[in-house]
């Protein structure tokens, strides 16, 4: 005698008899927030001269430039940044770059 059930065609969880409250999405929700990913005010704890991350900011110096506050290591470290050009070619070049070489900006 063999007994067998049809498992295929059961489902283990009946969707049908479960309570589904606040399916609609409210009217807050309807759009996607325009700042979602654009914090109020940004801090940098890594030192960009350096690359050491800073762990207790405390004393530290720092620039607030806008909504972006950047901490360094030491005052030699936020000189040293503060007095490189924006657009500076490599220090180490031997010649000028080439017309075709992509420096951003």
């Amino acid at each position: 005698m063999s007994i067998s059930t049809d498992t295929q065609h059961t489902h283990p969880v009946k969707f049908d008899n479960l309570n589904w409250v606040a399916s609609d999405p409210l009217l807050r929700d309807q759009e996607q927030s325009h700042r979602l990913h654009e914090p109020d005010h940004r801090i940098n704890t890594i030192d960009p001269i350096t690359g050491r991350d800073i762990d207790n900011v405390i004393g530290h110096p720092s620039i607030v430039d806008g909504n972006l506050t950047i901490y360094f290591e030491s005052e030699k470290s936020r000189r040293t940044y503060q007095e490189t050009p924006i657009d500076h070619p490599y220090s180490g070049s031997t010649g000028k770059p080439s017309e075709d070489m992509d420096r951003g900006g």
